[in-house]
């Protein structure tokens, strides 16, 4: 949050933080949970939604597709996708308050 907090102060007094995206989540582990709830505990903005580890980004990656396109009914794509609608969510709200 330092890092932010001087880009912000250095080049761009508007830049906002929506929240923190927990990836390579893994839920059945016990360590990723622990850090997520430290995280949630020091106050700090972690965004709902958690991004699974999978060999498919690394294939996503490798092949220049998108997930969306690679394999739309994989788990990790749903989860991009709920990325996506949860951070446009949070800026429906900011701009209704603005």
């Amino acid at each position: 949050m330092n890092n932010v907090g001087e880009v912000k102060a250095d080049h761009n007094p508007a830049l906002q933080i929506e929240g923190i995206i927990v990836n390579q989540f893994q839920p059945r582990s016990k360590l990723p949970q622990r850090l997520v709830d430290e995280l949630l505990e020091e106050g700090l903005p972690v965004l709902t939604t958690k991004l699974s580890s999978s060999i498919k980004i690394r294939e996503s990656h490798e092949l220049n597709k998108p997930m969306i396109h690679m394999d739309a009914r994989h788990k990790l794509t749903q989860e991009f996708v709920d990325l996506y609608e949860e951070l446009e969510k949070a800026l429906g709200k900011r701009r209704k308050a603005a």
